[in-house]
């Protein structure tokens, strides 16, 4: 079967792990593709609850192979405190393979991208301070440690050398703060190495091989469409890309071997971070969904900003990504509201926006156009199936799928593995 992309089409934190893990047993790989430690995701298996932050998902599902691509920016102390954290709660973590191409982020690049956030002070861009994005600046400038030089201390040690001859210029002379030497910062590496060397391996040809003889591989992706250094709200974005493309760059496979693409969507809307966000809610509107959804960061423990779902942005992701399936995430949050607003368009200066509008400055200043749908009072949480639903919730569904560009096949009723009504097979 080809491979299967799941990604965020909105800002982040629409549910990718509960879609991930419910395809779980359908599939024999799940890949991370993109992003670092610097997002989360939440699964809920019966009463136990897993924040996962690094790993891919489906490291939760028996008999699945996880896989860490090499688009992946890989904290290595991170890497095993999260394994360290599941084998202690009786999860096999064994299976676990890392790219021998991804990126390994650095003590100087934590200490940089902290510095360099609070340098910009009402201009920042809203980091987690982890270093993702000072390591992929690396990637892309030509500087940076791959897992594989990890595992050769004299190539390890010239490329710490290189990168340290200009930042430690900027810590020192710039941000006022102590460099690094060379010796500590390969010291530290090197020391990751007898524990990584089983899980390496050359991923791209491993899940090629995967899909030959039949098997099912799905790409998760980290962070979301909005979030997309190419496509998303730059600058207000997160450092790789996030969309379907960075799935095929993040993994190794190719476009064509790629035929379904299933979009995450909430039934509301959330951000953390800077940088713009149309349908916002600083009212006591925001703070409901802000604690009935549980809005707070896995990673960061941020309370997430919200806002009403955005139908624009919904059609966007879809036409980026290509779309195939939407998976509509925490309809049972809205239970209890006499209505529940949907964006339609923005207003741009007394000009209608169907679509996004082309430039920054005017997503920057868009009123939503809203329409207003009727809302419903009953628990969904214990519906299984479609026809189950209330019908106001039903109508919401299906006024949401015929805004946003692709067919809506799974609903999330709440927050639980089961807690899920499927409309259609995702791996269909």
């Amino acid at each position: 079967m080809p491979a299967i992309a799941i990604i965020g089409a909105q800002w982040g934190d629409e549910g990718k792990g509960k879609a991930t893990d419910l395809l779980g047993s359908s599939v024999d790989y799940v890949v991370k593709f993109n992003g670092g430690n610097n997002a989360g995701h939440t699964v809920v298996i019966g009463d136990e609850k897993y924040a996962l932050h690094l790993l891919p998902s489906g490291i939760l599902s028996p008999g699945v192979t996880p896989v860490i691509g090499n688009g992946v920016v890989v904290d290595p102390e991170v890497l095993f405190e999260e394994l360290d954290a599941l084998d202690a709660r009786g999860i096999d973590t064994s299976r676990l393979r890392v790219s021998a191409s991804a990126h390994v982020i650095a003590d100087y690049n934590r200490q940089l991208d902290k510095v360099t956030e609070r340098f910009l002070g009402s201009r920042k861009i809203g980091t987690t301070g982890r270093g993702i994005g000072p390591t992929y600046a690396d990637k892309v400038n030509r500087i940076g440690i791959r897992i594989q030089d990890l595992f050769d201390e004299k190539i390890l040690r010239g490329k710490v050398e290189g990168a340290l001859e200009l930042k430690n210029q900027i810590l020192t002379k710039i941000y006022n703060r102590r460099g690094f030497t060379v010796d500590a910062v390969v010291e530290e590496l090197l020391s990751y190495a007898d524990r990584l060397a089983p899980m390496v391996c050359d991923t791209g040809l491993l899940l090629g091989q995967a899909l030959d003889r039949g098997e099912t591989v799905l790409l998760e992706g980290g962070q979301a469409t909005l979030l997309d250094v190419d496509h998303g709200t730059y600058p207000f974005v997160t450092s790789s890309n996030a969309t379907s493309g960075g799935a095929c760059t993040g993994s190794g496979i190719p476009p064509t071997r790629m035929d379904k693409v299933v979009g995450i969507v909430k039934a509301y809307t959330t951000r953390v971070g800077e940088g713009p966000f149309p349908t916002e809610l600083h009212d006591d509107m925001g703070e409901f969904l802000r604690k009935t959804g549980a809005e707070y960061g896995v990673t960061t423990g941020r309370p997430r900003r919200c806002g009403w779902f955005d139908a624009v942005i919904a059609r966007y992701a879809a036409r980026v990504n290509g779309v195939t399936d939407f998976v509509l995430t925490k309809l049972d949050v809205l239970g209890g509201l006499e209505q529940v607003p949907v964006c339609v368009a923005y207003d741009v200066d007394g000009i209608r926006h169907d679509e996004m509008p082309v430039n920054q400055t005017d997503f920057h200043h868009a009123t939503p156009i809203y329409e207003y749908l009727p809302g419903w009072w009953e628990d969904i949480s214990g519906c299984r199936s479609f026809d189950e639903l209330p019908k106001n919730a039903q109508d919401y569904v299906k006024a949401v799928e015929a805004m946003s560009g692709a067919r809506i096949s799974v609903v999330g009723v709440g927050p639980k593995r089961d807690e899920t009504v499927v409309i259609h097979d995702l791996t269909a």
